[in-house]
């Protein structure tokens, strides 16, 4: 199904992974000049590109050369391409951390950090037929044995996300009369949507998207502000690593406001996919299974009796549910049990709605996948968005169907993606409000809710990026 990035160059597949194979698909806008004719496009058999005239004169074209500022995430050469990316953001880094550990000079060792997403867990636990438990518990040894010193979850950062994210949609709520662009909020949590957003629509769009970070950059704030004061370490005497669903996640740990300038660290050193750790695994010529499992760490991790917990919703994160339900009590004195999703052109693009007297309180959707995202874009664009809050991804079916999970064999990708869902909403859940250490950091680190310690470690901001003049000259 083919569908538009702009008006100037059609792409096909948008809703689907790009293979390796192909090139960029980054899109260069090119004014026609009147009078003038669409040139036409050959590719030969090695690849190369030429332009043929209206006179039929070919023309050899260079190939277009992408660099990390120019990238939109779109998990096309993100998901293949490793030379756009950072060379720091790979498991080969993370080893090399190791080595340097076990040097003499204890002047060049680091605390060891890694922080695990409930995405990529499930997406192992289906590679190797274990629970989420047996995962959480022998994937926390393997990483110690690797000279790992802490193994957290992300989950537990996601309580600060999800509850921010609560905060400021009723503050954009209430004052939507006074701010036109307060409404429809926007997630934030995909990078992979905000580098399209910033990129592609810059000034006006991101005034609609949250500021609050995603889970893996509250973490990078947790380690590197709290756990590392708390140790009595310097930020940059810490390498904290993620393991995440999808490559976007790297560029997100590479953007300038998650850098300390003090320190001269990031918040997020490394970040390695789910496919990363499995390669890591066969490196080391060990299958999980046969990981003898050890305690879970309590510190910023969701766990009870040695099992890890998650949040209720999709596996995205839940914030549309979690936001609708407070939303609905905050606002209405409404008290939502479950949430009824109304799938609209397709399954990645559904819309949820609170009535009461036929009265439309409040319409919330989730947009996943560029497909939609393009189509959420044009609405708002026509003024046309009815939306109070969308939940937006960059991939179908979200983030358990991140670029960066564990690929099938032997089964098709559906049934994987569908065992990952069931794995995914099989551990016990929690509600952020009713977490006990969330809301003690609250009070000890972040001197409260509503604090500019709150608005430092928990919020960030979007920048819109001006678009560089292309010397393409083609005409699509």
């Amino acid at each position: 199904m083919a569908s538009h990035f702009s008006g100037v160059l059609q792409l096909t597949d948008l809703d689907d992974y790009i293979g390796p194979s192909q090139d960029c698909i980054k899109p260069v806008k090119v004014e026609k000049k009147p009078g003038k004719g669409a040139a036409k496009i050959r590719i030969d058999d090695d690849g190369s590109y030429f332009q043929i005239g209206q006179d039929g004169a070919s023309q050899k074209l260079e190939k277009a050369k992408i660099t990390l500022n120019d990238c939109l995430a779109c998990s096309g050469c993100v998901t293949s391409a490793e030379t756009v990316l950072i060379t720091q953001q790979s498991h080969e880094e993370l080893y090399k951390i190791l080595e340097q550990n076990k040097v003499e000079d204890h002047s060049q060792h680091k605390l060891v950090v890694v922080s695990v997403s409930p995405q990529s867990r499930a997406s192992l636990a289906a590679k190797f037929n274990l629970n989420i438990q047996e995962t959480a518990q022998k994937l926390t040894a393997f990483f110690k044995q690797l000279g790992v010193h802490h193994v957290f979850d992300t989950t537990f950062s996601r309580n600060f996300s999800l509850l921010e994210n609560q905060r400021e949609f009723i503050q954009r709520y209430r004052r939507r009369q006074e701010e036109k662009k307060a409404l429809p909020m926007l997630a934030s949590a995909c990078p992979g949507w905000i580098c399209y957003a910033e990129k592609t629509h810059g000034s006006f769009i991101i005034p609609y998207v949250s500021v609050i970070r995603s889970p893996q950059q509250v973490m990078g704030s947790l380690v590197k502000k709290y756990f590392a004061k708390e140790k009595n370490l310097k930020p940059s005497q810490i390498y904290h690593v993620t393991v995440m669903p999808c490559y976007d996640k790297k560029l997100e740990a590479s953007r300038p406001d998650f850098f300390s300038q003090e320190y001269e660290t990031r918040d997020v050193d490394c970040v390695i996919t789910t496919g990363e750790v499995l390669r890591m695994l066969e490196q080391e010529g060990i299958s999980l299974p046969d990981v003898n499992p050890c305690p879970l760490d309590s510190q910023f991790s969701s766990v009870v009796d040695n099992e890890p917990l998650g949040h209720e919703g999709g596996g995205s994160g839940g914030y549309l549910e979690h936001i609708f339900k407070y939303a609905a009590q905050e606002l209405f004195g409404l008290h939502v049990d479950e949430i009824t999703y109304k799938p609209l052109k397709n399954k990645d693009f559904q819309e949820v709605t609170l009535e009461r007297d036929g009265e439309v309180l409040l319409q919330f959707a989730l947009a996943y996948g560029f497909r939609n995202i393009q189509n959420l874009v044009q609405k708002l664009k026509r003024g046309r968005c009815a939306y109070h809050y969308v939940e937006v991804m960059a991939c179908p079916s979200g983030c358990l169907n991140g670029g960066g999970q564990i690929r099938a064999e032997g089964v098709t990708g559906k049934d994987l993606l569908q065992r990952v869902e069931q794995l995914y909403t099989s551990a016990r859940t929690e509600s952020p409000e009713q977490n006990r250490s969330v809301k003690e950091l609250y009070e000890q680190w972040l001197g409260g809710e509503d604090s500019p310690g709150v608005k430092e470690a928990l919020h960030t901001q979007y920048h819109a990026v001006e678009k560089a003049t292309s010397g393409l000259g083609i005409k699509w």
